[in-house]
């Protein structure tokens, strides 16, 4: 693996998992020593971050991390839900119905009691995600969905853990899968709408929630 690529795999590692929060200041000499490679490779890990809005520069040496809020996960979503609804309807037409049949029947039996049982249904929902990007067939969509993941890791560390999501989200995601696997374009193109719709005002209430504590306990 070249050094600009570890360099960027490490810093996306610690962005996502909350490790380098919004706003920690990304000093080139400082992460470059940190991360042992040279202040080249790290500029360019730097500024793929910084094409997908990861990091923003506030001068030509330091990079900071963006702060992700409300505003941000809506707009997040209002692409999101263009592009999977889509994908969805692209993947009801052209992909693998065994397949997706599989992963349906996976979502049937998925659990979300435990932390292994979450650590399967990730894994599972990361196979929906492979079988979804192989079936629409179009590198286009997939690289857009590809950024949107990116980011979407963030958004799920921000909301508060809710078992009776998760457990909707897991009948949700069988939903569209088994649509998609019955090659109903339609049914999974809403299946998916309806998904994210859930999704979304379940992480803004997390997220604004906490907002409001926290101003509770400044006030």
């Amino acid at each position: 693996m070249r050094a600009s690529d570890r360099a960027y795999e490490a810093l996306l590692d610690e962005i996502q998992s909350g490790a380098l929060a919004p706003g920690t200041v990304l000093a080139e000499v400082e992460q470059a020593a940190r991360l042992g490679v040279s202040r080249t490779p790290l500029r360019e890990a730097l500024g793929r971050l910084a094409a997908n809005g990861l990091v923003a520069q506030q001068s030509p040496r330091v990079t900071v991390v963006t702060d992700i809020d409300a505003d941000d996960i809506r707009e997040l979503f209002e692409l999101r839900r263009a592009l999977e609804e889509t994908a969805a309807r692209l993947a009801a037409e052209r992909g693998d119905a065994a397949a997706f049949a599989a992963i349906a029947d996976g979502f049937a039996h998925a659990s979300v009691d435990g932390a292994a049982a979450m650590d399967d249904y990730y894994a599972l929902i990361a196979r929906f995600d492979a079988a979804l990007d192989a079936a629409v067939r179009n590198d286009y969509l997939t690289s857009a969905l590809r950024a949107v993941r990116t980011h979407l890791v963030r958004v799920r560390r921000l909301a508060r853990e809710n078992p009776d999501r998760l457990a909707a989200s897991v009948a949700e995601h069988g939903i569209v899968a088994r649509a998609i696997a019955d090659g109903d374009a339609e049914l999974a193109a809403h299946a998916t709408h309806v998904h994210l719709h859930n999704a979304l005002r379940s992480i803004l209430d997390s997220v604004e929630g906490r907002a409001g504590h926290h101003e509770r306990g400044a006030a």
